[in-house]
């Protein structure tokens, strides 16, 4: 019960601070892309463009700062022993991402925010670009520390503590897994963020307001959105071939393979697993695919769930090494379809109004609006793939999570479980109010401040 209630507590403060950080990811380019342009042409519909999304954007980065605080105490207080054990490692990553990354990120901002009409304008330009390297970067070291518990690389066991020990920061900072899951989740932000641009564009264009803003968000959304889908699809599948070789478990449970396949081994589009009789009840599969997917060969071989448990057994010890298949299969494949409508209504989006003319139907607009939750649940379902795919194990091949809890009162689980319920609904329903209030009010007049913007004139920092 402890170790099921940490991971519930760790989970849902954790895929809810998510919410926040693909758009920050995703709309700080977008926004200082605007803010170059508007200093470059002079163009009044950038300056308004960047005051609109340039309030949406402070708003959800306030937030993503608020519900990433907890992440930190859970590790002390729920994990204590994954916290020493990982310790010697993590320091250096996510010490650059403190001293580095967020500092960028918040004096940049600052300066950025209150810096208008007071700073040169070159300076102010590069203000915003400065704050987005430093949200890209704190997203790169976040994605160090994750892959380095996904395939532990750079490292040496003390022979007295058996903790491991860092010897090589290149090979945490290098290796393929960290490359290919970073591109993995700023594609998806860059997605995302440009499905929830495309859908605020498309409640104005609906009622006909706004037009030229809205119109360039519009077609901006729809060219950054499919750029990044595309490039999404390239970096999956390569990111899909590297797990299959360090993960091989995760691969076989996210494909709900029980028994080794191959060559032109299936792909299972949908099955019914059946966990305790480690076997599909029916499936319906694609031949070959699954052989091209995981290694780049039909004549690839892909190790089943059964053959690997035998092995992890002699390696490790008598236990159960297969995370829950049903969870795997089906997150993994949500994954793929949510991430992929958004980019494939763009698409048609692009068509109807390929011609600079307006539909009219109801449903097109409706569509175009509530599409933006699509992504967002890609972004969810793809990290509880990636979380639960690698159970048993907290440190892949090290620890497991039964092993990494601190050994505290389930009463303060209890307790404390309701009161983050309680604290993070109250967080939506502010961000969600705030976000909505911006949006619907469209690109504030040019002596409108932004939102967090003073409202009142400050002396000119720089002469």
């Amino acid at each position: 019960m402890l170790v099921d209630l940490s991971r519930l507590q760790f989970a849902t403060t954790t895929l809810y601070h998510y919410l926040f950080v693909p758009l920050t990811l995703g709309i700080a380019p977008f926004v200082a892309i605007l803010e170059t342009l508007s200093w470059r042409t002079g163009n009044p519909i950038y300056r308004r463009l960047v005051r609109f999304f340039g309030s949406l954007l402070i708003i959800n980065f306030a937030m993503g700062i608020v519900t990433g605080i907890v992440q930190e105490f859970q590790f002390g207080m729920n994990w204590s022993v994954f916290s020493r054990h990982v310790g010697d490692i993590f320091g250096a990553p996510l010490a650059m991402e403190g001293l580095l990354a967020f500092f960028l990120e918040s004096t940049f901002l600052g300066l950025w925010l209150f810096g208008r009409d007071r700073l040169p304008r070159g300076i102010h330009v590069a203000c915003i670009w400065l704050f987005t390297l430093g949200t890209w970067l704190s997203a790169y070291f976040i994605i160090v520390a994750n892959s380095w518990m996904q395939h532990p690389v750079g490292y040496v066991l003390d022979p007295e503590t058996g903790l491991p020990v860092l010897n090589d920061i290149g090979a945490v900072l290098s290796q393929p897994f960290v490359l290919l899951a970073y591109a993995h989740t700023v594609l998806g932000a860059l997605v995302a963020a440009s499905v929830f641009v495309f859908a605020v564009a498309a409640y104005h264009l609906k009622r006909r307001q706004h037009l030229p803003e809205m119109r360039w968000a519009w077609r901006a959304a729809i060219a950054m959105g499919l750029i990044a889908a595309s490039g999404q699809l390239v970096v999956g599948d390569a990111l899909g071939v590297v797990v299959t070789d360090v993960q091989p478990m995760k691969i076989a449970a996210g494909e709900a393979l029980w028994e080794t396949a191959g060559p032109c081994a299936g792909l299972a589009i949908i099955a019914i697993p059946d966990q305790e009789a480690r076997e599909n009840i029916w499936e319906w599969d694609v031949p070959c695919l699954l052989s091209i997917l995981a290694t780049n060969s039909v004549d690839g071989v892909v190790q089943g769930a059964n053959e690997l448990q035998g092995e992890y057994e002699q390696a490790y010890g008598p236990g159960d090494y297969t995370p829950n298949v049903w969870i795997a299969f089906y997150s993994f494949r949500l994954m793929i379809g949510f991430g992929l409508v958004g980019a494939a209504w763009m698409l048609v989006a692009w068509w109807r109004t390929r011609k600079g003319r307006l539909p009219s139907g109801r449903i097109f607009w409706a569509i175009s609006i509530w599409i933006v939750i699509t992504p967002w649940l890609g972004n969810m379902f793809g990290w509880i793939f990636t979380e639960n795919g690698r159970q048993p194990w907290v440190v892949y091949g090290q620890l497991t999570t039964q092993d990494a809890v601190s050994q505290i009162s389930p009463t303060f689980l209890f307790v404390s479980l309701p009161i983050f319920f309680l604290l993070y609904g109250a967080f939506a329903i502010v961000e969600f109010l705030l976000m909505r209030r911006y949006a619907i009010a469209g690109p504030p007049d040019d002596d409108q401040p932004m939102a967090g913007e003073p409202s009142r004139p400050l002396p000119q920092l720089v002469a």
